[in-house]
């Protein structure tokens, strides 16, 4: 029956060379599977429960979620075409899902190293170290995307208030508030930008950060920054605007602050999206507890 499929890849469908040798080899793999579990079976006599097993021990073997989709995606094909060609009387692939693919932790910054950016590293008081400065702070004490960052203007930023007017994803707008520390930080920085900047193009407001020409500030700009910056105090490999988002919502979590809130603040859709950082908190916890621990 293999053959028949691998023939009609070939020639009927056109398949590649590499999706064919693919195939093959995930349906040879389930074929010495099922034949050391019981020489008596063949492909036609498969049920669900021994495909799952199989994904089961492909687990255990310690195959990524992907590779076990691909090898189940060629089952499913090879059984579709089985029963089409009335070679099984039926296909027990079809209703079997494959493992979800594991979502990256996000990465993250430690409070010290934060600290280390923020305060032991040498900042003159030209425009670009300030602007620097006050962008790495900005970003670390509200969660903010580079996207909404870059959109800022000098009018959504109310210091009476200490809160910003922030226009998120499909232009929705949330208010997020910021601290003393900020503030003073903002209005220096906006001092030191009228001094020595020059004025905006003000084509679409005042933006509050500016290029080195006047124009508002690219989002490239701002992630060439952050990953200059970053790299002097980590050596994680992401080095980039959203570590710094990331940062923020691991940190308001560790000192107690409600997913709800975060939520809103992050400005999340849904809690669930919020809930990655427990899974982050968790991860940390367990490595402090094996680091610790005695007996860990």
């Amino acid at each position: 029956m293999i053959n028949q499929f691998l023939n009609y890849l070939r020639y009927e469908r056109n398949s590649s060379p590499q999706t064919a040798q693919t195939y093959e080899e995930a349906l040879e793999e389930f074929e010495s599977y099922i034949t050391f579990r019981d020489e008596g079976l063949s492909l036609g006599d498969i049920d669900t429960d021994i495909i799952r097993d199989w994904m089961e021990s492909l687990m255990d073997k310690g195959n990524s979620a992907s590779t076990i989709n691909k090898k189940l995606s060629a089952l499913r094909s090879f059984y579709r075409f089985a029963l089409k060609r009335k070679l099984v009387t039926r296909d027990p692939a079809h209703c079997i899902d494959g493992p979800k693919k594991s979502k990256p932790l996000p990465q993250f910054l430690r409070e010290g190293e934060m600290d280390r950016l923020l305060d032991d590293l040498e900042w003159s008081d030209d425009y670009n170290n300030v602007r620097a400065r006050t962008i790495l702070l900005l970003l670390y004490t509200t969660g903010l995307r580079r996207s909404e960052l870059v959109g800022l203007n000098d009018k959504d930023v109310d210091f009476g208030s200490k809160q910003l007017k922030v226009t998120g994803k499909r232009n929705k707008q949330r208010i997020v508030p910021f601290g003393d520390e900020l503030a003073s930080e903002l209005q220096h920085y906006i001092e030191v930008r009228d001094a020595q900047a020059g004025k905006s193009d003000g084509v679409d407001g005042h933006p509050l950060f500016l290029g080195n020409k006047g124009e508002r500030i690219s989002g490239q700009q701002v992630y060439l920054m952050v990953r200059k910056y970053l790299t002097a105090v980590t050596t994680l490999k992401k080095r980039s605007p959203h570590v710094l988002r990331h940062t923020f919502a691991t940190a308001m979590l560790n000192n107690g602050a409600g997913l709800e809130s975060i939520k809103d603040l992050l400005g999340h859709e849904s809690v669930s999206t919020t809930e990655i950082y427990t899974h982050t908190t968790f991860e940390q916890l367990k490595r402090v507890y094996k680091e610790a621990h005695p007996r860990a």
